[in-house]
């Protein structure tokens, strides 16, 4: 089956590498991802966890506390495949712990990295398939375990045109920890022996929410940077995508005759896109405002502006300091992003049609009232009048999607139970 794989892997190395160099995208890790790691590492058979970008090195950061409570002497690998999301998780590193990026999918190379470092444990953030990786791990005897698992209405159809191929693979897994039933439905259709499932609900509900004193004076600092008067409502458009930032100030532009002192701040999902949005931004005839360069006073020149968070690990303080939130890649057909982490600041929150990647969490948002969904420009400017136009009414969506959060929380720990049960010394 190597074989196989490896040819696999092979045919998409080749055509994905050239356009990956083509666009830039390779990085100083890249030789970890050929199997280079430091001669000297010695690790001790630590716990590697997989968080293959940055949506799943935030949402592992609950479970590496937990695990740190459970096992305090373990160190921990934390691999991930983007350079973004490598970024977030040197915060989850502690001494003696490694950071690296996951080896390409060749058998050869593979095995040359799980026997450097001979985990005790392998922990895959959401679900993430690598052939080779697995197979070798399971041929080691490493238990493999999935945490937040999902798969996405694109993965379940793929994976249904090759259920006879992958299902050898999913079961050397030894437990899946599932967001939903539906993910858990899905698996068995797959293949997947139910009795190595087990729903423990959604990690990215395992939010710190004592942080209210902790976020005034962030919020304040934010404001004041911007240069916000107490009268200034602030709109926090996070992680857009491309073509949806033209919808996005258009909405803006229908919003500013009824609520002059409305501020816009468009954080794009890729900050190496501000600049193309500077110039999306002047060609609508407002002025783009780059956070890196902001100083000082506002300059007596700046009108209509429109702020670009240009810089990366910010945006959750730019949440903080908003009035209202749109969570991007919802307008266009890219999944969508956390809208947890808005709401968990008692912010308003507002997403595009397109949030399949986090579907269960979109549908108890909006069966509680505790989101809202617009599907363009002019639904956009719609709704998000009638939240400027009521304090109280979104003050109440705003402590809705809080108790939301709170009463789904707990993945987490019923994770690491799964753990404790897999973990070998």
């Amino acid at each position: 089956m190597f074989i196989i794989y490896d040819v696999i892997f092979l045919v998409f190395a080749a055509v994905y590498l050239p356009i990956y160099l083509f666009k830039g995208k390779f990085h100083q890790g890249f030789l970890r991802r050929l199997g280079f790691l430091p001669r000297d590492l010695d690790l001790d058979r630590p716990v590697w966890i997989h968080a293959v970008s940055v949506g799943e090195a935030v949402s592992i950061k609950g479970l590496v506390s937990e695990l740190r409570k459970a096992y305090p002497h373990k160190k921990l690998v934390i691999s991930t495949v983007t350079a973004t999301g490598n970024k977030i998780a040197r915060g989850l590193i502690a001494d003696g712990d490694f950071l690296t990026y996951l080896p390409l999918d060749f058998s050869f190379i593979v095995r040359k990295v799980i026997k450097k470092i001979n985990p005790s444990l392998f922990i895959i953030a959401e679900t993430e398939i690598w052939p080779n990786l697995i197979t070798c791990l399971h041929k080691q005897k490493v238990p493999i375990v999935t945490v937040n698992g999902r798969i996405s209405d694109n993965s379940y159809s793929g994976y249904r045109a090759i259920k006879y191929l992958i299902r050898p693979i999913l079961n050397k897994v030894g437990m899946f920890c599932v967001q939903s039933a539906i993910d858990a439905e899905r698996l068995i259709n797959l293949g997947v022996d139910k009795e190595n499932i087990q729903v423990t609900g959604n990690v990215k509900f395992d939010i710190n929410l004592n942080l209210e004193a902790q976020l005034l004076p962030q919020a304040l600092a934010v404001r004041k940077k911007l240069w916000l008067g107490p009268d200034d409502k602030l709109w926090v458009c996070g992680s857009t995508h491309a073509n949806e930032e033209e919808i996005i100030i258009k909405a803006y532009r229908e919003l500013l005759p009824g609520f002059p002192k409305l501020k816009l701040l468009l954080a794009p999902r890729h900050p190496e896109r501000s600049k193309d949005i500077g110039r999306l931004v002047l060609r609508d005839s407002f002025m783009p405002l780059f956070i890196s360069s902001l100083s000082g006073s506002c300059p007596t020149c700046v009108n209509q502006p429109i702020f670009i968070l240009d810089l990366m690990g910010e945006l959750l303080d730019y949440y903080s300091a908003a009035d209202i939130v749109f969570v991007g890649g919802s307008l266009v057909k890219t999944g969508g992003h956390n809208i947890l982490e808005p709401a968990s600041r008692k912010k308003p929150v507002i997403f595009g049609p397109h949030m399949y990647n986090f579907r269960d969490i979109t549908r108890l948002f909006l069966e509680h009232k505790a989101g809202i969904m617009a599907r363009d420009a002019d639904e956009l400017a719609i709704k998000i009048k009638e939240i400027l136009g009521s304090d109280l009414a979104a003050r109440q969506m705003a402590e809705r999607s809080y108790e939301l959060i709170i009463s789904n929380q707990g993945a987490g720990k019923k994770n690491i139970e799964v753990i404790k049960r897999l973990i070998s010394s």
